[in-house]
């Protein structure tokens, strides 16, 4: 089995990682790149058979719209139907790949590669790592994940009864400098998320993705727990709608202490998108206009609200100022403020009010990695035994052989074979 990073030895996201064999050729991943400096990549000139998709982050897919509309792409359903909300919501042409869909722990085959996903946990839902076999070789590629979240048992299972035998194991290290110590487990955000609204006697702001389900969990039980109205937005609302078809655990417009904002611009804006599909969303277009909440309502006791705002929304942060202080909690990586471009003016106002002090508005932080700490990633290594282990999805790879056995050090574009 031959391997060829294409991109992913020395940075976070823009995975794309090739196996081949003598009759097929498929990528793992085939994402977006998160910087822009990162070097440009053809996937149409790699030619491969298939594109696994390991989840529904963009440094992961972001890169399909380029191939030709016959290549066949494997993703989870939910993931699929993920991709589809985010681009329906924007107004933008749903993809056109020729989709396949796996599922968990089911085995399929490409060409003579033999794939079994893996679900794992992680701040995207439908999530997989993935265990390849061909020619006698067997390769485990982690994908992204952690052990942390509201899915830990994922982790658990994997490394209580591991793939035996490994070859080669791809892992992630994106948080192999960085600690994760203040916030450790969603259940710590989640904690503290509460005690913030528990006291609040404004309304209190939550600035999350919309597709970090964990975190949408989180910041509800919050609410239950203290008797506040979780707010959330069209988008959002149909985003919970998808994962309640996987999920029996998510009932969406169906919980208690759940509302959907209908007043303003940005209302406006999601709700003439799902007018032109109308025919995708079916009954959840009028339905949900049985759980919204205007503006006024929200005026008449702000105490009873926290509001999911995404950057954009300092406006009305800044509409509802008074005596009474409105807590802020940013519940993302805090990177996502850095951007001194000046290209993003959304962030660089929420970044304001975490540098300034701006009055009558106090920033908390809230947030657990989407990834494995150092240790998690020593006991899912450790588990799994890999003949080679080779550092992806990582700017620390050189430190890789400080905590690791049997480091394989890969250059992208290098290929090599097992």
């Amino acid at each position: 089995m031959r391997i060829n990073i294409h991109r992913g030895t020395q940075e976070i996201g823009g995975t794309c990682i090739e196996l081949r064999t003598d009759s097929t050729r498929i990528l793992l991943d085939a994402g977006s790149p998160l910087k822009p400096e990162s070097a440009t990549l053809d996937v149409v000139d790699i030619k491969a058979d298939a594109v696994i998709i390991s989840h529904p982050h963009q440094d992961h897919y972001g890169l399909i719209d380029n191939l030709p509309p016959e290549s066949p792409v494997y993703i989870g359903k939910l993931a699929k139907n993920l991709l589809d909300a985010t681009r329906m919501f924007r107004g933008v042409a749903l993809h056109t790949n020729n989709f396949q869909f796996y599922d968990k722990w089911q085995s399929f085959t490409i060409g003579n590669f033999r794939i079994t996903p893996y679900l794992v946990d992680h701040s995207a839902v439908d999530a997989y790592a993935f265990l390849i076999e061909a020619e006698g070789k067997r390769v485990f590629y982690s994908g992204d994940f952690r052990g942390h979240g509201n899915k830990n048992k994922l982790f658990e299972t994997i490394l209580e009864h591991p793939p035996r035998n490994i070859d080669l194991l791809f892992l992630e290290g994106t948080m192999l400098q960085r600690d994760n110590h203040n916030f450790p487990d969603e259940r710590s955000v989640q904690l503290t998320i509460r005690e913030v609204i528990a006291k609040q006697e404004n309304i209190s702001f939550i600035i999350s993705s919309s597709q970090n389900i964990d975190r949408l969990i989180s910041a509800y039980k919050a609410c239950t727990s203290s008797g506040k109205i979780f707010v959330i937005d069209f988008y959002t609302a149909w985003v919970l709608e998808q994962v309640k078809e996987v999920s029996k655990g998510i009932r969406a417009l169906d919980w208690r202490h759940i509302a959907v904002y209908s007043s303003g611009p940005s209302s406006g804006w999601l709700y003439d998108k799902m007018k032109k599909n109308r025919n995708r969303l079916g009954g959840f277009i009028n339905r949900v206009f049985e759980h919204t909440v205007k503006e006024a309502d929200l005026r008449a006791d702000p105490s009873r609200y926290l509001f999911l705002g995404k950057t954009g929304c300092h406006r009305l942060i800044d509409s509802f100022k008074s005596d009474k202080i409105i807590p802020l909690i940013y519940s993302q990586w805090l990177g996502y403020l850095n951007d001194d471009t000046g290209q993003d003016k959304n962030s660089a106002a929420i970044n304001r009010l975490r540098t300034e002090n701006v009055p009558g508005v106090e920033f908390i932080y809230a947030h657990t990695s989407g990834h494995a700490p150092l240790e998690d990633l020593q006991a899912f290594a450790a588990a799994l035994s890999p003949k080679a282990l080779v550092p992806i999805h990582t700017e620390f790879a050189y430190l890789y052989e400080n905590h690791f056995a049997n480091v394989l050090q890969l250059e992208d574009g290098k290929p090599y074979e097992i």
